[in-house]
């Protein structure tokens, strides 16, 4: 593949910030269109096995006393997107017109032995769940033949060795970093004391940059031994779908996958319930996140109202509902908000 130079335009200029320097397979690729878009899946595609990657016989991992293994079966693969569903901004009452389809790359959850279809696509992908003392047990099929490139999951936050990081790495790739089309792979993740809290998963193969801006990402949340769950709990991640990802004429600001109030989440709960929104940064860009007449307390105890969060960082909105209505929740950067990034909360008496 010819390299094509990046300059300061071609990397900064286009599409307000949104071309993407992408290294695959060793290669620098700028993607800043629809026709480098196809070049950079056609690099990834020729990425060949590492050696050192092929599968070792590693135990299997017990849970600590009181643990278990909790096991899930996910699978990646491309499906057609509508960021917009009902082609409208329901906050401004107004038409959200042009095209808005596009193909996604997606996680999503299964019956054992990748039988049926438990969970539809999704984005982000299936939520998993454990406990301290659990171990997190993954098997990983990569069910996307036509984009012919391996694709894997990649944690943040719980205990792996390098069989399970789940990293492409060159000639020094393990098992888990090079998940190639119509293979599995089955991850094995400790859930230990310094795990609790929600935590990032994403693609981190030869092509992640791309495919995790496509939608290859998803949230894992470690509570402490035998602690309820709060009676709504929601992971939000806000990030951009840009022309050259989707090869669309705009630049979607987006949750979950969906720009505008009416097609992102909306959020719901009653008076009295204990309520635990997690909001993620999953792009380039640094974000807030905003709900309107609420605040909770940060991890140092003090009341806010709208922290800020940068690539793959989190913030955790917790408290005990008392303030009925409808209620927007949004990114407070102005630019964000005002193209997508916005969505409803409404809590009944």
């Amino acid at each position: 593949m010819t390299e094509r130079p990046t300059t300061r335009r071609s990397f900064f200029g286009l599409a307000g910030g949104a071309a993407l320097l992408c290294t695959i397979g060793g290669e620098e690729v700028v993607v800043d269109s629809p026709e480098t878009l196809g070049k950079a899946d056609a690099a990834a595609a020729k990425v060949r096995r590492p050696r050192a990657s092929l599968a070792q016989d590693v135990p299997q991992l017990q849970p600590q006393p009181g643990g278990q293994r909790i096991e899930y079966w996910i699978q990646a693969q491309t499906v057609r997107w509508d960021i917009v569903p009902t082609k409208r901004d329901d906050w401004h009452n107004r038409r959200v017109p042009g095209k808005n389809r596009f193909r996604a790359y997606t996680y999503f959850e299964t019956t054992p032995g990748f039988a049926a279809v438990k969970q539809g696509p999704s984005i982000p992908g299936p939520t998993l769940y454990a406990e301290v003392g659990d171990v997190l047990v993954v098997h990983f099929r990569n069910a996307d033949r036509s984009l012919r490139q391996a694709v894997t999951m990649h944690p943040h936050g719980v205990k792996y060795s390098p069989e399970y990081d789940g990293a492409y790495m060159g000639e020094y790739t393990r098992a888990g970093g090079f998940v190639a089309p119509g293979e599995t792979f089955t991850y094995q993740w400790e859930c230990t004391p310094d795990s609790v809290g929600s935590w990032p998963y994403h693609d981190h193969g030869p092509n992640h940059t791309l495919n995790t801006f496509r939608g290859l990402f998803g949230m894992v949340h470690v509570r402490p031994r035998g602690a309820p769950l709060p009676d709504v709990h929601r992971a939000l991640f806000v990030h951009q779908l840009p022309p050259p990802v989707t090869g669309l004429q705009r630049n979607f600001q987006c949750i979950n996958g969906r720009a505008y109030a009416g097609n992102t989440p909306t959020l719901r709960s009653r008076v009295g319930q204990t309520v635990e929104f997690t909001a993620f940064g999953m792009d380039n860009n640094f974000h807030t996140f905003h709900i309107h007449g609420h605040r909770w307390k940060d991890p140092a105890g003090q009341y806010v109202d709208n922290p800020s969060m940068g690539p793959n960082e989190h913030v955790t909105a917790r408290f005990v509902e008392d303030n009925p209505g409808r209620w927007l929740y949004h990114c407070h950067v102005f630019s964000h908000q005002d193209t997508g990034m916005t969505g409803w909360y409404i809590v009944d008496p």
